[in-house]
């Protein structure tokens, strides 16, 4: 249901998922809009950020989606003023900008098209395959200034992806936007994020992931340990104590320190992830090409992607 004038009325036949009473949204988002759904399709570590609008972690970042109706005139307008240097441009980074909402919405084609009017480069990260309806702009885009794309896709097994990810695309359909993008001529990276400790940590996993991300045509592949900031850490410790309570000491143990595991698993998981991937062929594509992802520094702590 639509939020008009940022009240939140019930959901409607449903009303013990009615919407709880909540303050204004902040001075911030002006001609912001919330829709309640019954499901966000890109579960992410973005989950807290949900707080800083007076809405909860979980079942309001499940059904709730604000939504910024004129994001691209003012992406426009902050392209042209004086002050701004022509940065490179980050999305995906936080929320997935190819939700489902984004079908309703069309923002992206907005925003896209005035970062090709100004030339300044920009890449996208997602897991939406929705992002080949722009295909056309990222090309026009790409002739004029540096485009990088990157997809995320941690598994390829369905019976888990069904599991850990409802909503999401299917991990298949997402490599075939990898495949469509690659085709085009783009120097498509593929995040292998978050890698589930006990859930898909294993060799056998890793190898059918990667291979299949070679597959696709992806340039490179790199490894993301899930790691649980709070908000995301106890919605997923109620998953997994309700769906693999087995797996419940194994997280106390990896994460007591905090919302990342130890520095000697990470750096396992990433060896493991990259020797799979020289068996596969996979390798960074050369710089040069303005349609390339340009080398990325390591994520940082704030970076990194998990997966509810």
């Amino acid at each position: 249901m639509r939020w008009d004038n940022l009240t939140a009325p019930p959901v409607e036949g449903d009303p013990e998922r009615a919407a709880p009473a909540t303050p204004p949204l902040p001075l911030a988002l002006p001609g912001a809009i919330a829709r309640t759904n019954g499901v966000v399709s890109h579960n992410c570590f973005a989950r807290n950020t949900h707080t800083y609008l007076d809405l909860d972690a979980g079942a309001d970042f499940d059904r709730k989606v604000i939504v910024k109706v004129n994001a691209g005139e003012l992406v426009r307008r902050e392209l042209a003023a004086p002050r701004w240097r022509g940065a490179h441009v980050a999305m995906g980074t936080n929320v997935d900008c190819y939700q489902r909402a984004e079908g309703r919405y069309r923002l992206m084609p907005q925003i896209i098209g005035a970062l090709r009017d100004f030339a300044n480069p920009f890449s996208i990260l997602t897991k939406g395959t929705l992002i080949l309806r722009d295909l056309p702009l990222l090309l026009q885009a790409a002739e004029v200034t540096t485009v990088g794309i990157s997809f995320s896709v941690g598994i390829v097994d369905e019976h888990l992806w069904r599991n850990v990810e409802p909503g999401t695309p299917h991990p298949r359909r997402r490599l075939d936007a990898v495949r469509a993008l690659a085709d085009a001529g783009f120097s498509v990276g593929v995040l292998m994020a978050p890698i589930l400790p006990g859930l898909s940590d294993g060799d056998e996993s890793i190898d059918a992931t990667v291979s299949a991300i070679a597959a696709a045509g992806a340039t490179s592949v790199t490894a993301l340990p899930l790691h649980l900031r709070p908000g995301a850490r106890e919605w997923y410790a109620h998953w997994l104590a309700r769906e693999h309570p087995h797996l419940v000491p194994r997280y106390r143990e990896l994460y007591r320190a905090g919302a990342y595991a130890p520095q000697a698993y990470q750096r396992e998981l990433t060896a493991r992830v990259r020797i799979a991937s020289r068996r596969h062929g996979l390798h960074r594509g050369e710089r040069g090409d303005n349609r390339n992802l340009p080398e990325p520094p390591p994520p940082s702590a704030a970076e990194q992607l998990t997966l509810l």
